[in-house]
């Protein structure tokens, strides 16, 4: 049996989850706290990548022993949150555990997963939005609100979403079913929430982009479907600042959130 973990995180001082050299990442940092609680080195491995200044309100990682497809522990499910805690910084955080089999993959059973991307939508910066929203000064009426919400629900279906990926970025296949997509204000802050199969490298962050071009005029709500259809990168806006982006949530068929 494995052990499956629900994390949170602040990624600001992280370049990313994934372990990149003696570079400081979420996964690094797991990896080391895993090894001096159960006593053993562990291979940590997580649902997805997030770019560097990235959040995650949650992530769900397995741990096992180090080529193996399990993990020998006298600690209690229940109290391994609280225990791993006590041995990661502060700006990461285990809030459950429970064991899974051994055959579970955290990336490839994921059924969906949402992210959203905040904007701080004023004039003036706000220090507590410092690296945890994209700081848009110019003020977005609710005209363009309405044509960015418009815009948000074109991406919804099944699509190749070529054009919503870094250039340079390879993959087998480019299509991913978007189930849901949505943009709503709460005073300052516009939040763009979209739910998906998977996601491109930076596809969010274009996405949100390209939704900020709307709602400056500079591409139409009509265009959005062609804007996909033609899969070039070019076509879509520009790629959103990393610190505005959350992995929101991430959704399994066979780990319902209610058994944590």
């Amino acid at each position: 049996m494995k052990l499956f973990l629900r994390l949170s995180y602040l990624g600001t001082a992280y370049n990313g989850y994934q372990v990149q050299g003696d570079q400081p990442t979420v996964q690094r940092e797991l990896t080391r706290a895993c090894a001096e609680l159960f006593g053993q080195r562990c291979d940590i491995v997580g649902c997805s990548r997030t770019d560097s200044g990235v959040h995650a309100n949650m992530f769900c990682v397995t741990v096992a022993k180090k080529g193996s497809d399990e993990l020998q522990t006298s600690i209690p499910e229940y109290r391994i949150p609280l225990a791993l805690n006590a041995h990661l910084p502060e700006d990461i955080s285990v809030a459950d555990a429970c064991f899974v089999s051994g055959e579970f993959h955290p990336r490839y059973d994921v059924k969906y997963k949402e992210y959203i991307y905040r904007i701080y939508n004023s004039p003036t910066r706000s220090p507590f939005e410092r690296d945890r929203a994209w700081h848009y000064p110019k003020h977005l009426d609710d005209a363009a609100l309405a044509n960015m919400q418009r815009a948000a629900q074109l991406y919804c279906g099944t699509h190749d979403f070529t054009s919503f990926m870094a250039q340079g970025a390879t993959v087998a296949h480019a299509v991913r079913t978007v189930t849901h997509a949505s943009v709503c204000r709460n005073g300052d802050v516009i939040e763009f929430r979209v739910a998906a199969d998977g996601f491109l490298y930076n596809m969010v962050r274009i996405m949100t982009g390209t939704l900020i071009a709307v709602a400056e005029g500079k591409i139409g709500c009509q265009q959005i479907p062609d804007i996909i259809a033609a899969k070039d990168r070019s076509r879509a806006g520009m790629t959103a600042p990393a610190h505005g982006l959350y992995l929101n949530s991430v959704v399994y068929e066979n780990i319902p959130k209610e058994t944590l």
